[in-house]
């Protein structure tokens, strides 16, 4: 996880700054389904794939750490918990967006 309160502490390379913060497979996978919107833990979960529920929640962490998400809970019985990125983890639509055409374009050559 990057220290964001630390500028000293992140690499001079600003694509390595990038993969530092969502360079993991599960990190790419919560921000491709937070970007539409708020989920619940046990939301992302079915859609993230088969990742646990340990490093769901690490991950978790780690990207409000950063401030690319923000976590809401609901004083309700049971308590509710809501997941959605913040206006920081917005900015990282077009980076998914180039990423999703890329993947389909390669497919697209696979495909040949």
């Amino acid at each position: 996880m990057a220290d964001v309160k630390d500028l000293n502490s992140l690499p001079p390379c600003p694509v390595e700054t990038t993969l530092l913060l969502i360079g993991s497979k599960w990190k790419v996978l919560i921000l491709r389904d937070l970007i539409d919107g708020k989920k619940r833990f046990g939301e992302l979960k079915r859609s993230v794939g088969s990742v646990s529920q340990k490093v769901l929640t690490a991950q978790l962490r780690e990207m409000e750490a950063d401030g690319l998400v923000k976590r809401t809970v609901y004083a309700e019985v049971p308590p509710r918990v809501e997941y959605e990125l913040t206006e920081l983890g917005l900015t990282l639509k077009p980076i998914l967006d180039s990423l999703w055409a890329w993947g389909e374009k390669y497919k697209m050559h696979l495909a040949q």
